[in-house]
């Protein structure tokens, strides 16, 4: 099943399942062309530490890494950032550094922004960013330990060290924002572009 009027199928910049599951689930049906950047070499050079920018930045640059060598085709990127206040969160590097963010996010609320860009032919066609406010509640290390280890190691793959569609609801006390952004990609904003340009036969 698919509603993707183009000739070719999208491109999505990105190897996250969640953002593949969404696309496919709303008839998008990808293909997966993952773009291979250095992000914190390409945040670095542009100079910004704003959290939301930092997000567009890299989904801008993650599609047109892959548009350029893909050309014609519609490509999707995404990006998210967690900040806390001030400070900013990347992927844990291993389960230790999880449990120390973890820490570090319990009993607070955290701003999850997540930005998507649609290029074409190298050239950036649309671009949004999307925030939701996580409230976690107060964990003890013990319930953090018990998080992780029931988790596995596949908190180390999304920043924050939570899937919120699995057992990462556990953590949380309450949540303000489209459940799209919360999981990476916010989809409504790219539907509408696409169907602006008459891509989408729904």
């Amino acid at each position: 099943m698919t509603i993707w009027l183009g000739i070719n199928p999208p491109v999505l910049a990105s190897q996250s399942r969640a953002r593949q599951a969404l696309l496919t689930a709303a008839g998008l049906n990808p293909e997966i062309d993952p773009a291979d950047i250095d992000e914190r070499a390409v945040q670095k050079a542009a100079g910004i530490t704003e959290p939301g920018e930092i997000a567009a930045l890299l989904a801008r640059e993650k599609a047109l890494a892959v548009s350029r060598r893909r050309p014609d085709r519609f490509v999707i990127g995404a990006d998210q950032t967690l900040a806390l206040g001030t400070r900013a969160f990347n992927k844990p590097s291993g389960l230790m550094q999880a449990a120390e963010q973890l820490a570090a996010l319990a009993g607070q609320t955290h701003e999850l922004h997540s930005a998507v860009a649609v290029t074409q032919n190298g050239e950036v066609r649309f671009s949004t960013v999307s925030t939701a406010r996580m409230t976690m509640r107060p964990l003890s290390g013990s319930e953090i330990e018990a998080y992780l280890r029931e988790a596995g190691p596949l908190v180390i793959s999304s920043v924050g060290a939570y899937q919120l569609e699995g057992l990462g609801v556990h953590l949380f006390d309450r949540i303000e924002g489209d459940h799209f952004t919360i999981l990476g990609l916010p989809l409504l904003p790219l539907l509408a572009f696409l169907r602006r340009h008459a891509l989408l036969s729904v």
